[in-house]
């Protein structure tokens, strides 16, 4: 799938020390990021996961990131959840419409909104165990019994959305129409 047009359901920012995301109508995306989001910046410092030693500067790689519609249902699936899971749970930016297989687009693929703005991948967003928690918390399951929040990273390999960073600046709007630019061949 070189190319696709999906659509923008969702966005959502968070500042500095807030774990919960606002949804906006419209964000504009600089070019060290989202304007007003916690990720903003061109570097970061790094953390646990990084290869290099954790408090390290480093360029960031994660000044957005997106989770599709499908993929989603698919991990609620998995998971048996009762309840639709949302974007906003998993810390996404975005959420697209139309996207199934979002979370494996390969690294220099491209977002094209309509405004211009171009968002670059740089990598499949890993699940983390956190998420599972906080799942686990909020949801309930389709046959009753407890949500295996510890699961989460299991069900959720290839399914957990993407991350980048912004390549052209420009405005992104709720409904736009996003064209996929896959480097896959």
């Amino acid at each position: 799938m070189p190319e696709s047009v999906v659509t923008l359901v969702s966005i959502f920012i968070s500042q500095e020390d807030e774990d919960e995301r606002q949804e906006k109508e419209s964000v504009q995306a600089k070019e060290d990021g989202l304007e007003g989001d916690k990720y903003r910046g061109f570097t970061r410092v790094a953390k646990s996961w990084d290869s290099e030693p954790k408090g390290t500067v480093r360029r960031n790689e994660r000044q957005w990131s997106a989770v599709s519609m499908e993929d989603l249902a698919e991990i609620a699936s998995k998971m048996d959840l009762a309840e639709p899971l949302a974007a906003q749970t998993l810390g996404a930016n975005f959420c697209l419409e139309g996207a199934p297989g979002l979370s494996v687009l390969p690294r220099g693929s491209k977002l094209v909104f309509p405004s211009g703005a171009v968002l670059m991948v740089e990598e499949e967003t890993m699940p983390c165990a956190e998420m599972g928690d906080e799942i686990e918390r909020i949801h309930t399951t389709r046959s009753g019994s407890k949500v295996k929040g510890k699961m989460f990273p299991k069900h959720a390999i290839g399914l957990r959305g993407t991350l980048g960073f912004v390549d052209v600046a420009g405005e992104i709007k709720v409904g736009d129409k996003v064209l996929i630019r896959s480097t896959e061949v």
